[in-house]
């Protein structure tokens, strides 16, 4: 499906050098961001108290947010559990209060509103578990980003794979920056998120890639110059592009808007990770691709001469 068809190929490569160093830049104040502020991890990565509550009838997170907030916790999680009529809340450690003070003091505050709530589990969980998700999580990142580079390099050719990798990290790097800037909650289901564009960002790489290589391989083209080639391949995608981005962000948008605060970090990684996702597979993973010199005989394997003797000796 083609929404239109542009009949001139845009010269995106032409100014590949000037983005290129806007991602640069771009890149480099993230990290200063990473370094200086560090990222606000959740209580799931540093602690805390895990209260598991019920009610008869179908809970209102926003109520029960609003009453522990009241109390002067802050950083707190409250979402359902299994069913409707279960709650997990999450809050942070306190130096010197205990889980048992802690929950004491919020089911004072929930029964006071709702004295058919129940507590069914009250859980510390330690710093340690926290060390643990934050190694499992970067184990995961690891494993995807070398299972991409294997992926592309099979499927393409190791500069594609070297270009589409540095274009993902430039997309996640820049999602902490934001978050280590404006200090929002950094939570497992915001890693979920950073996991989920690696992969959906690789895919817009591999479409404008597989153009790439068809356009290369096309004899049609056979006299355009590499930049191109590139060129002709981006605008060729430029319709499908915007359908699938388009419809995506809608939904995104709608988590963000209407998801409340459960998944209001998650919907801003993905919106984020989208709009970069598309920036950088043309002019970050295209341009650096350009720049490591791929070139049509890459792409095309040389026809080996037919041995007419066939094998024979004469």
């Amino acid at each position: 499906m083609e929404l239109f068809r542009i009949k001139k190929d845009i010269p995106f490569m032409r100014h590949a050098l000037i983005f290129n160093v806007i991602s640069a830049l771009t890149f480099v104040i993230a990290v200063f961001f990473l370094v200086n502020k560090g990222l606000h991890l959740s209580i799931e990565f540093t602690g805390g108290t895990v209260m598991e509550i019920a009610y008869p009838k179908p809970a209102n997170l926003d109520t029960i947010r609003t009453t522990i907030t009241q109390q002067g916790y802050s950083d707190i999680q409250v979402q359902s559990f299994g069913t409707a009529q279960d709650v997990i809340v999450r809050l942070p450690a306190q130096k010197g209060v205990s889980s048992a003070q802690v929950s004491e003091k919020v089911m004072a505050g929930l029964k006071a509103q709702d004295a058919t709530v129940e507590l069914r589990r009250v859980e510390f969980v330690g710093p340690q578990v926290g060390d643990e998700l934050a190694h499992d999580g970067l184990m995961a990142l690891g494993m995807v980003i070398v299972g991409i580079v294997v992926y592309l390099a099979i499927r393409f050719e190791w500069k594609f794979a070297v270009a589409a990798i540095i274009a993902n990290l430039h997309d996640v790097v820049i999602i902490l920056g934001f978050f280590a800037f404006f200090q929002w909650e950094f939570s497992l289901t915001v890693l979920a998120a950073v996991l989920a564009v690696l992969g959906y960002s690789v895919n817009e790489s591999v479409v404008v890639f597989d153009r790439v290589r068809e356009t290369f391989r096309d004899r049609r083209f056979g006299k355009l110059t590499t930049p191109e080639v590139l060129n002709h391949a981006i605008t060729s995608t430029i319709s499908r592009t915007i359908i699938t981005h388009g419809s995506t962000q809608m939904m995104v948008l709608s988590m963000m808007l209407f998801g409340g605060p459960t998944i209001h970090y998650f919907a801003i990684a993905l919106t984020i990770g989208i709009l970069f996702g598309i920036y950088s597979s043309v002019f970050v993973a295209a341009a650096v691709a350009m720049w490591l010199g791929v070139t049509r005989e890459d792409l095309i394997k040389p026809v080996k001469p037919k041995d007419e003797t066939d094998g024979a000796v004469v």
